[in-house]
C-alpha cells in the first residue's frame, strides 16, 4: 500500500512538472532576450527621452532625432525626411532577401501631459502626453530591429532589417504618405506591435476611418439690429449636427460618428458668417464607412440648403481597417508562451491599482496572464490605426504588450503616467523580446513566410489597394482652409 502511495505521489509530481514545463525555443531566441535585456538601460533612456519631449503629430522633431541618432549609433544607414515628412526616416541594415520590417510610432496627444504619479497631475498644464504609449513604441521596435541587426552582424542571420519611423498616427495618419510613396514595396513581412493593457498576439482588424472638414459660408449682420440680412454659418452647422444625430437611428452597430465644432461664430451679437465642423465616420469594413460618409457629406448639402448659406468638403485623410494575419499571430504566440507572464514588484502592483481607483475601475492591479490565441472576428470594435494602410500592402504581424493596469482608459492620463515609469518601461522591453523572437522565426523560415504571404493574398482578394488621402503633400502646418 505504501508503495503504490509513492507511486502515485511520484506521478503527480511528474505530471505536474510535465504540465508547467516551458516551452523551448532556440539559442538564437535565448540570445535576442538576452541581448534585451542588456539594453533595458538604455532603451529606457531613449524612451524617457520621448516621453519628455511630448511632441504632436508632425512636430516630433526631438524624438525622430533621437530615435535616429539611437539608431545610427548602432549602425544603421538612415535616410531622413522620407515621404515628404521631415519626422520620417527609415533605419535598414543588411542586404538582400528576406526584408523584414519593423514600424515604430512617436507623437503625443495633446492636452494630456501628466507627472508619473498614480492620480492626474499635470507636468505642464495643458502639454501634450503619450497617452498611447507611444514613447514605448517607436523604442521598443528599434530596440528590436537592432537586436536582429547585430544577429546579421553575427553571422546568425541573412538578409534586410528595416526600422520605419512613423509619425503622426494620432491626427493625420503619417503612414497613408509612406505607402504613397511606395517605401513599403519590397518588405516581405512587417511586423508591428502596441502599448496594451493586456499581452496577446493580435489577430483582430480594426475600424476603417474617414475625416473631412465642412465649412459653411453665409452672410453677416447685426443679430439684433438687421438679422433679416444675415444669412448664418452656424444655423447651417447646427442643422448639420442635428441631420448627423437622427441618421444615428438608422446606421449598422458597427458605425461610429464622431464630430469636433472648430468654430461657431465668433460673438453673440453677430450672425456669423462661417462655421466650421471637423466629422469622422468609422466601420469595420472600409465599404461599409463608404456608404456612411457619403450620406454625411449629403446631409451637410441639406444643411446648407435649409439654412441658404454654402458649403465646401474638404478631405483630411482616412485608413483602411487592419488585414489580421493569423499565421504570424500563431508564431508570435508561441514566443509569447516561451517568454511567459511580466514580473511586477508590490510597489508597481500598488501604483496600478491606485490609478484603477482614481479611474473608477476595479482595483485588481496589473493583467499578467499571456491571452491565448482568439479567433478572429467578423466586426471586432475598438479604435483605427494607419497601420491598417499598410498592412494591405505587406503582410503584417502584430502583438499587444501590457504597458498599463487592467481596464486602463486609454488616451488618458493614466497611460501617460505609466508610459514613464517601470511599468511602461517592462512592457517595452517584454515587446523588444517578442517582436525580436518572431522575426528571426521569420528570418530562418522561409515556409512560415510563404504561409504568411499566402494568407495576405487570399484576404486581400481582388481588391487593388487605394490610400483615403488628397493629392498633394501631408498637412504638416495642420489643415489649411481659404
Amino acid at each position: 500500500m505504501r508503495n503504490m502511495l509513492s507511486l502515485l505521489v511520484a506521478m503527480l509530481i511528474f505530471t505536474c512538472g510535465f504540465a508547467q514545463k516551458k516551452p523551448k525555443t532556440s539559442p538564437t531566441k535565448k540570445l535576442a532576450i538576452n541581448k534585451a535585456d542588456a539594453k533595458y538601460d538604455e532603451l529606457t533612456t531613449l524612451s524617457n527621452k520621448i516621453w519628455s519631449y511630448e511632441e504632436i503629430a508632425f512636430q516630433e522633431e526631438q524624438s525622430a532625432e533621437a530615435l535616429i541618432a539611437y539608431a545610427e549609433a548602432n549602425g544603421f544607414k538612415v535616410e531622413k525626411g522620407v515621404a515628404e515628412i521631415p519626422t520620417a526616416f527609415v533605419a535598414e541594415y543588411g542586404s538582400g532577401k528576406p526584408v523584414i520590417a519593423i514600424m515604430g510610432e512617436f507623437d503625443a496627444l495633446p492636452g494630456l501631459s501628466q507627472k508619473t504619479v498614480p492620480y492626474k497631475e499635470p507636468l505642464n498644464s495643458g502639454g501634450a502626453g503619450h497617452g498611447c504609449g507611444h514613447n514605448l513604441f517607436g523604442t521598443a521596435s528599434l530596440g528590436a530591429a537592432t537586436i536582429i541587426k547585430e544577429l546579421i552582424d553575427e553571422g546568425k542571420l541573412n538578409g534586410t532589417i528595416r526600422f520605419y519611423g512613423t509619425p503622426a498616427e494620432e491626427k493625420f495618419f503619417g503612414k497613408l504618405w509612406m505607402v504613397r510613396a511606395g517605401l513599403f514595396d519590397d518588405v516581405d513581412v512587417m511586423m508591428d506591435w502596441h502599448p496594451s493593457a493586456e499581452t496577446k498576439a493580435n489577430v483582430q482588424s480594426s475600424l476603417a476611418l474617414v475625416d473631412f472638414m465642412v465649412e459653411f459660408y453665409g452672410q453677416a449682420a447685426h443679430a439684433s439690429g438687421d438679422p433679416w440680412n444675415g444669412r448664418s454659418a452656424s444655423d447651417a452647422l447646427e442643422l448639420y449636427t442635428t441631420g448627423i444625430n437622427y441618421y444615428r437611428e438608422h446606421i449598422k452597430p458597427t458605425v461610429r460618428i464622431h464630430y469636433h465644432i472648430q468654430d461657431g461664430g465668433q460673438v453673440v451679437n453677430v450672425v456669423p458668417d462661417y462655421s466650421r465642423i471637423w466629422t469622422r465616420v468609422r466601420d469595420t469594413k472600409r465599404e461599409g464607412m463608404e456608404v456612411v460618409w457619403k450620406q454625411v457629406e449629403r446631409i451637410a448639402e441639406g444643411a446648407s440648403i435649409m439654412a441658404n448659406v454654402d458649403y465646401k468638403i474638404k478631405l483630411i485623410s482616412g485608413v483602411h481597417e487592419v488585414l489580421p494575419n493569423r499565421v504570424g499571430g500563431k508564431a508570435l504566440q508561441a514566443n509569447l508562451e516561451y517568454l511567459g507572464e511580466i514580473q511586477y514588484t508590490e510597489e508597481e502592483t500598488a501604483f496600478g491599482k491606485r490609478i484603477q481607483k482614481e479611474t473608477g475601475k476595479p482595483e485588481v492591479g496589473m493583467d499578467t496572464k499571456i491571452s491565448p490565441l482568439e479567433e478572429t472576428l467578423e466586426h471586432p470594435m475598438g479604435g483605427s490605426t494607419d497601420v491598417g494602410d499598410v498592412s494591405w500592402v505587406v503582410p503584417t504581424v502584430r502583438l499587444g504588450a501590457t504597458v498599463a493596469p487592467k481596464d486602463t482608459p486609454w488616451h488618458s492620463w493614466a497611460v501617460v503616467a505609466c508610459g514613464g515609469m517601470s511599468i511602461g518601461h517592462k512592457g517595452m522591453v517584454y515587446a523588444t523580446k517578442a517582436l525580436s523572437m518572431t522575426m528571426i522565426d521569420l528570418y530562418q523560415n522561409e515556409k512560415l513566410r510563404n504561409e504568411i504571404k499566402a494568407e495576405f493574398k487570399e484576404r486581400k482578394g481582388d481588391y487593388q489597394y487605394k490610400g483615403i488621402l488628397p493629392d498633394g503633400p501631408p498637412p504638416l502646418d495642420g489643415v489649411k482652409f481659404d
